[in-house]
């Protein structure tokens, strides 16, 4: 069953010159790096939508199938990015790879995430392209994995067609959970009910693979985790949360739709969130905060890179607040 109030505790709270104006409350847990449950704020067996934060899941579906990319093309086929020209470019170079087009792509047509491409495309007398879309990057490497196998490209995203069933697949046996819940996500591909902390185990199998394990699947997601953590700026956007908290604390990190956040620390420690008003606002301020207590992060580390996350509140243009972790 989804998570309700009874089974959340507060995570964050929104403050005002010293006045609690919002609170977050949520559901949350905390992995150990040997996969041992350490923390668990509220029901963390309550089932819930990944969004997001299923896509590196779904990238190394395709990648366990044959699809091949390596530095920039692998780190955008989990990406939820704001459709700069970088990004645009190098979604477009995946699907040229197999001689397909944007024609090709399921995701609907959006404007740019990112307000200074945004404008420029409107000074250009542009307009929404699939390409755009945040989830491009996903689709792009969902196509290629079609080609590879010979799979019908047309109709891809069914929950019936051999990609969506191998993704689910995958996806199984990395959560260790049956799947009873198939629902479409906003860019019309297929998004699973899990448990927070099957997720939570999933990622934390994803984080902590090495490209030298026998197994092909694990070595798949040492590479995946490499070229996200080389790459941080093809993961949302330049200056943005996750490609923020990559960079600066080596961590592995995707935000999902309405208030979902994974993270893995570098040395294996895991945490996965969702908060249950949907809100995205305060998850990476949540997310980092319990690495720290759990010992996975240095305290001045995260401090000052939460000093770089937009987590000010304003008063006539000027910060009187903050949005902060109460966990």
């Amino acid at each position: 069953m989804p998570a309700t109030a009874p089974d959340s505790v507060e995570l964050a709270v929104v403050e005002r010159n010293g006045f609690i104006e919002s609170r977050h409350y949520g559901v949350a847990v905390v992995l150990a790096p040997d996969g041992s449950e350490k923390l668990a704020l509220g029901d963390p067996s309550a089932s819930f939508l990944p969004r997001s934060s299923m896509k590196p899941l779904q990238a190394l579906a395709c990648l366990s199938a044959g699809a091949e990319l390596t530095g920039e093309r692998l780190a955008i086929s989990m990406a939820s990015h704001s459709g700069t020209d970088r990004h645009v470019e190098v979604a477009r170079g995946i699907l040229q790879s197999v001689g397909l087009t944007e024609d090709d792509l399921g995701c609907p047509a959006a404007w740019p995430g990112d307000q200074k491409t945004r404008d420029e495309v409107v000074r250009d007398h542009g307009g929404p392209s699939p390409l755009r879309m945040n989830c491009s990057g996903k689709h792009a490497t969902m196509l290629l994995t079609c080609v590879t196998n010979g799979w019908p490209t047309a109709g891809y995203l069914d929950p019936q067609h051999p990609l969506q069933v191998h993704i689910r697949e995958v996806i199984e046996r990395l959560v260790g959970e049956r799947i009873t819940t198939t629902a479409v996500d906003g860019c019309g591909a297929p998004v699973y009910a899990l448990s927070l902390i099957g997720l939570a185990r999933a990622i934390q199998r994803i984080g902590t693979a090495s490209e030298r394990s026998p197994f092909a699947l694990h070595r798949s997601a040492g590479a995946l985790v490499r070229a996200v953590r080389e790459n941080p700026w093809v993961i949302d956007g330049p200056g943005l949360e996750d490609a923020v908290v990559i960079e600066r604390l080596g961590v592995f990190s995707k935000k999902g739709a309405e208030g979902v956040q994974v993270m893995t620390a570098p040395d294996g420690t895991t945490v996965a969130l969702k908060m249950l008003d949907g809100s995205n606002r305060a998850a990476h301020a949540v997310a980092l905060r319990l690495l720290e207590q759990a010992g996975a992060l240095e305290p001045s580390a995260v401090a000052d890179t939460l000093a770089a996350l937009p987590l000010s509140v304003l008063g006539g243009g000027q910060p009187v607040g903050v949005i902060r972790a109460v966990a």
